[in-house]
């Protein structure tokens, strides 16, 4: 199965215009609405987490997406499911992570509600519910050619820390504190969501830098070309010899991707790239060895259904 093919599954039965971003953004009710899902053995491991370490990613996740489509957090319902021979303090660790992640990426943040439930395993769901007032809410579909791709945050990192991780190695303590928590870019989408006026197109990089690339493109009808040496990253991550497609397919670095008009591009701005008129590909990667079209992504970026 792949992710991509389910979607389209759900929207065709649901008929729903909602869906097809991270977010649904429903206009009459002033919000936005996302939800994500951290399943034990898949998104983490409790080999080398805490479960405060756990709690903290999960809820940063799930803030991530709101603040990738221009809102403010604000509720959030956390639901727990948790094997019954787990103790009361892992529990205890496990929530107040929570709460120390939301408060870290957004103090207006409180949790509201939710579920428990027993289970083989942990897995923690959050369903979090972000303001639209005064800000110009995202959509994937709205890059227009002649806008700039701009990046915030490092890339790469995460994928990094992961390997080392299962590597069961301790250093480069950055690139393995890269995956635990993540950096959540708040400031950039402020700047964004409260000065771009016009249309623009904006998501975060949790499932890779070149995947929220291709789905702009995508979504928007157009040609995204990047120059990948305008992408920022970490040096430690050149010990490993595909530190080059760590930086592109890594996913979990939880950066954020926005095309704007070249007008509203904020001074300092990392511009890695443009959006063209479509092409026979959605995205191109320019590197000093020449150029690399991508009309598909398969192979490439993580497949939870493989």
């Amino acid at each position: 199965m792949n992710e991509n093919k389910l979607i389209d599954i759900i929207r065709n039965l649901t008929k729903s215009r909602y869906i097809g971003d991270d977010c649904a953004h429903l206009p009459e009710l002033g919000i936005v609405v996302s939800q994500d899902s951290l399943v034990e053995g898949v998104h983490f491991n409790l080999d080398w987490m805490s479960p405060h370490e756990i709690g903290v990613k999960a809820v940063k996740v799930n803030i991530s997406d709101i603040f990738a489509a221009g809102a403010e957090p604000f509720y959030g319902l956390v639901s727990i499911s948790i094997p019954g021979t787990y103790s009361e303090s892992f529990f205890e660790e496990l929530y107040s992570g929570i709460l120390d992640g939301a408060k870290a990426s957004s103090p207006e943040f409180e949790i509201v509600g939710g579920d428990l439930t027993g289970s083989d395993r942990v897995f923690i769901s959050i369903c979090v519910i972000g303001k639209t007032c005064g800000r110009n809410i995202s959509s994937r579909g709205h890059a227009k050619s002649g806008y700039k791709i701009l990046l915030s945050g490092e890339h790469g990192s995460s994928a990094a820390g992961l390997r080392l991780l299962q590597q069961g190695k301790s250093s480069p303590e950055i690139l393995i504190n890269a995956h635990k928590s993540p950096e959540i870019n708040a400031d950039f989408a402020r700047l964004i969501s409260k000065n771009v006026k016009k249309p623009y197109a904006m998501m975060d990089t949790s499932d890779g830098l070149a995947d929220a690339l291709f789905k702009i493109a995508l979504s928007s009808d157009v040609t995204i070309s990047v120059d990948f040496e305008k992408i920022p990253y970490n040096p430690d991550i050149t010990i490993f010899d595909d530190w080059k497609n760590l930086i592109l397919f890594g996913g979990e670095d939880y950066g954020l991707i926005a095309a704007v008009p070249e007008q509203n591009v904020p001074e300092g701005a990392v511009i890695i790239g443009d959006v063209i008129q479509k092409s026979d590909v959605p995205l191109i990667i320019k590197n000093d060895n020449g150029i690399t079209k991508y009309s598909s992504l398969e192979g490439f970026t993580f497949n939870h259904f493989s």
